[in-house]
């Protein structure tokens, strides 16, 4: 694609971005950058949590591993929904009641000092990671379609992604994150379903049953397998999607902190259960891009790359018309800060509250200012964590991110499992081992899997693993 199109897209893009901004952090008062005065309608919380959910992970990853693992994903998806159902029911009901602005405080009521430190901790590690890795994705593709061709290195061009994040989130916060990603999810979306009609134009579909014959056809299309020793096995795919999305929606300060913007506890709940419905048909219009960009690179006789991530940016700007060209472009930028933008506004709305306690410890002509502080920090925190990425990733996205969350959420999963499901104190000066041991030790047993259990093999129900090693290790160091 002409470098001058792309940049002239991306412009265009801010300028929303900007506009959007500057409507939103009109009378905003320091409350406003944390909980968005409680005033967010539910239906754009809904429609921009799908964006914030996906990122440039599912938009460029998810299709490209079709080719690696068929729609066994799709295994994962449907694990989503009993994950959601569990957050609306039993976790969004807490955090109501307690009037929380960071659910992590939760932890301080119910334990004490350190496990209120630990949660925090290990969700501004578990962030810091997944969302940079998110942004490396996609801010490769950029380098790549765009920044390469001006001569601009790497280094500088995340510099650049960064920047425009924190100028756009450092005063509404919240408030203008639940907006933009409405705006951000519209042209992901936008991206997907032109793609997809325009490979049924190349390939002379005559209509949308054409589309479901040939997706439902394709070998690539096999969603269940039943193998109980392999890492994708239904079972072990289905209840990883419940607890990855309890872990990495109802136990992580991003997602939740756009939930309780709502005005009340019923509208969050309406957004949930609308959220979920659109999720499901969502990632499954995806998968069948995957699978759609497989058949077209076939029948066109184009080789695939040597990583699946590649396909799509690859036949979206080297094969498709100009003006899916330009869609993608749209779609790519939108992935990029969908959820990087939500991330540092929790990052910093977590280390504000859960460790420097704001409001408790500054005086109030000082806060704006600290906090404005601890955002350009995490700024530069994932600048740095993109560029690492850059150096050592080698594999397909999307498994990286949930085996990251496999390990980083596991001690959070132990802790609020233990509060909700059962009436015993723990001896809270033990939780910060406890929870650098429990990862510790589900790493060993699955790497050491197959040999110890018969050829079984963890998937990303690690997790799982995980969080039962941190639960069984509060049994132990329970009070009397």
């Amino acid at each position: 694609m002409n470098s001058q199109v792309v940049f002239a897209v991306i412009g265009a893009y801010f300028f929303l971005l900007f506009l959007i901004s500057w409507f939103t952090s009109r009378k905003v008062s320091d409350e406003t950058f944390f909980t968005g005065d409680r005033q967010s309608p539910w239906f754009l919380v809904a429609f921009g949590m799908i964006g914030a959910s996906l990122s440039g992970v599912t938009f460029i990853s998810v299709p490209g591993e079709v080719g690696n693992s068929n729609f066994y994903y799709f295994q994962v998806v449907l694990g989503y929904t009993l994950g959601y159902f569990t957050i609306a029911k039993v976790l969004l009901p807490l955090y109501y009641r307690l009037n929380l602005v960071s659910i992590y405080s939760y932890l301080e009521d119910r334990f004490g000092f350190w496990s209120y430190k630990t949660g925090a901790f290990f969700f501004i590690l578990s962030r810091t990671l997944g969302s940079s890795l998110r942004v490396f994705l996609v801010a490769s593709v950029l380098q790549l379609i765009l920044f390469d061709s001006l001569g601009i290195p790497f280094w500088v061009s995340v510099l650049i992604t960064v920047g425009l994040i924190w100028i756009y989130t450092h005063r509404g916060g919240i408030k203008t994150v639940v907006w933009t990603d409405t705006l951000q999810t519209f042209f992901m979306l936008l991206a997907v379903g032109v793609s997809i009609i325009l490979i049924g134009n190349e390939l002379g579909f005559e209509g949308i049953g054409d589309y479901f014959s040939k997706v439902s056809e394709d070998s690539r299309s096999q969603i269940f397998d039943w193998d109980w020793k392999s890492g994708t096995n239904f079972f072990k795919q289905f209840l990883s999607g419940a607890f990855i999305t309890i872990v990495m929606t109802g136990l992580d300060q991003d997602m939740m902190q756009k939930n309780l913007t709502c005005k009340n506890i019923g509208e969050a709940q309406k957004n949930m259960f609308w959220f979920t419905n659109i999720l499901v048909v969502v990632n499954l219009m995806f998968l069948a891009l995957g699978v759609l960009l497989y058949i077209y690179a076939e029948t066109k006789g184009i080789r695939f790359p040597e990583k699946t991530d590649e396909l799509f940016p690859m036949l979206a700007t080297e094969y498709f018309s100009p003006f899916a060209g330009v869609i993608f472009v749209l779609g790519i930028t939108a992935a990029a800060y969908s959820s990087a933008d939500s991330t540092l506004t929790a990052l910093t709305t977590s280390f504000c509250i859960d460790f420097l306690e704001l409001e408790r410890k500054y005086p109030k002509e000082r806060q704006v200012t600290v906090r404005k502080q601890v955002h350009i920090a995490f700024t530069f925190i994932m600048f740095f964590a993109i560029l690492i990425f850059h150096w050592i990733n080698d594999q397909s996205v999307i498994n990286s991110v949930f085996i990251i969350a496999g390990y980083t959420y596991g001690p959070l999963l132990g802790l609020y499992s233990f509060g909700l499901f059962t009436k015993w104190q723990v001896k809270d000066k033990a939780i910060p081992y406890l929870a650098v041991a429990a990862p510790v030790l589900a790493f060993i047993i699955s790497e050491n899997s197959e040999s110890l259990l018969w050829g079984y093999q963890f998937g990303f129900e690690v997790l799982i693993l995980n969080g039962l090693l941190m639960f069984l290790g509060m049994m132990i160091f329970r009070k009397k």
